[in-house]
């Protein structure tokens, strides 16, 4: 499949997703409203504007964000440690992030504030586990970094599992649970006004350094032969993928699978050569998030979690992408 095809997926997974629902929307009046905002005369049925504006259109392109954010992450991480069974979370952003919410929802602290320590979590576990890999010479710097991801993601899911001993059973340990587990039903206009810079942000450096992280899939010695700068190359897409994940965290909650499963699908259409992954990765986790919360939403009476959707997606097609999708790291 190609771009584009990736790209008619997202839009048919945008028009099913508006088209869900009580009250549905068809493509022409998400049209129709979209052209008004734009200044067109179309008119527009007050319920569909706010349908579309205010309760479900946030929704959409949070999870097309979060999506995107995760599986661009995926991507950077497999190619930057030539590692396929690597996902956003290896260097412990997620443990980070899920220890920092439950301790904004264990001192009983607003949804801001909640998302504000899942966010600096996330990016304060990464740190230590450079700080960690600064301080170990003489050994490989991947497998160091890898490692001390799992030691320290480790220990901070240690410190999860505490606070949901020590956590109020009646109050906190369902919000806890609940927010482990993910979900996208609580996410408003301002969710997706702060989710939006750290993922432009990040986003950019790994579209500059394309074809720098295609010669590092070399190894580190033959990159630096050809002219890359090994170190200061990692350092920028760790910072920028650790950046993607933790704000997709702050806002979604623990939502697994996305990151390792779509860039191999997103390999096994276009190959391994980043200029080409990074834009097919993007629009497929977008379309494949929105798809699965799309799903949470109507399978139902009762919204289920996001991570347990993309678990019970995932594991099949994975094993299926593990018998079948060798090529892709041709």
């Amino acid at each position: 499949m190609t771009l584009g095809g990736v790209a008619a997926v997202l839009v048919a997974a945008v028009c099913v997703a508006f088209s869900v629902g009580a009250y549905p929307v068809s493509p022409g009046e998400l049209a129709g409203l979209l052209w008004a905002k734009l200044g067109g005369s179309v008119t527009v049925a007050p319920a569909v504007e706010t349908v579309i504006w205010d309760i479900r259109g946030p929704r959409v392109l949070t999870a097309m964000l979060v999506g995107a954010g995760l599986a661009a992450s995926g991507a950077a991480y497999q190619g930057l440690f030539r590692n396929p069974l690597v996902s956003p979370d290896i260097l412990g952003v997620s443990s980070g992030a899920a220890l920092g919410a439950v301790l904004g929802i264990f001192a009983s602290l607003p949804v801001f504030a909640i998302q504000g320590m899942a966010f600096a979590g996330g990016l304060l576990a990464v740190g230590v586990v450079l700080a960690v890999a600064s301080a170990i010479r003489g050994r490989d710097p991947v497998l160091v970094l890898v490692l001390g991801g799992v030691v320290i993601g480790a220990l901070l899911g240690s410190g999860v599992a505490l606070l949901k001993y020590l956590a109020d059973p009646y109050n906190q340990l369902p919000a806890i649970t609940f927010w482990l587990l993910g979900s996208l039903s609580a996410v408003n206009r301002g969710d997706l006004a702060a989710l939006v810079p750290p993922v432009a942000v990040a986003l950019l450096p790994l579209v500059l350094l394309r074809w720098r992280l295609d010669v590092m899939t070399l190894g580190d010695e033959d990159a630096t032969a050809l002219g890359v700068p090994v170190r200061a190359v990692r350092i920028v897409v760790i910072v920028a993928a650790t950046l993607m994940t933790a704000a997709a965290v702050s806002v979604s909650g623990i939502v697994g699978w996305v990151g390792l499963l779509v860039p191999h699908l997103a390999r096994l259409m276009v190959g391994p050569a980043f200029v080409r992954l990074l834009p097919t990765a993007v629009l497929l986790g977008a379309a494949y998030l929105l798809a699965v919360d799309t799903l949470a939403r109507s399978l139902g009476p009762v919204e289920l979690p996001l991570g347990v959707l993309t678990a019970v997606i995932g594991t099949p097609v994975f094993l299926w992408l593990l018998a079948f999708g060798k090529r892709g790291w041709s």
